[in-house]
């Protein structure tokens, strides 16, 4: 699983022209799950995510969670983040999940960083032709992938 997460001072997801869901101060969180993801790979990321340091503590330094800022935390899926650009210039997809797998691994994902963060985390509808919007804050933007857990 890849993820592409961004501190915001406001996202939303907007699908057939009317806001589904939507954010103040917190994270974006755009999901790529991959062929082979596991529940272990949710789990170890939606720690990650909770967890990780990029909002300011009261000196101006990165040194809070979204949990420990107060924040927000919006997830949505995006398959694309599996593209590979090996060959040419036209990505490929192929290492990108099924619905079969991707489907329920977002929506373990999204299940364990609420757990994780102790709040509710909003979401877009997968495989729905969206438009998301945010603003963010920095920017900060930070780049997770289960497979490679650095």
């Amino acid at each position: 699983m890849r993820l592409v997460i961004q501190r915001v001072l406001g996202a939303s997801v907007t699908i057939g022209g009317v806001i589904h869901s939507s954010i103040g101060k917190g994270l974006f969180i755009l999901v790529g799950v991959e062929a082979g993801d596991s529940e272990e790979d949710a789990r170890w990321l939606a720690s990650k995510a909770a967890g990780l340091r990029i909002f300011d503590d009261e000196n101006g330094v990165m040194n809070r969670s979204v949990v420990d800022a107060g924040g927000e935390i919006l997830a949505v899926s995006q398959f694309t983040l599996t593209a590979s650009t090996r060959k040419g210039n036209r990505p490929s997809y192929i290492r990108a999940a099924g619905h079969e797998l991707a489907v329920p691994m977002y929506e373990c994902f999204c299940q364990l960083l609420s757990e994780a963060a102790s709040r509710p985390v909003q979401r877009g509808v997968f495989g729905a032709d969206r438009k998301c919007a945010q603003v963010n804050d920095g920017p900060v933007t930070i780049i997770i992938d289960s497979r490679i857990r650095e």
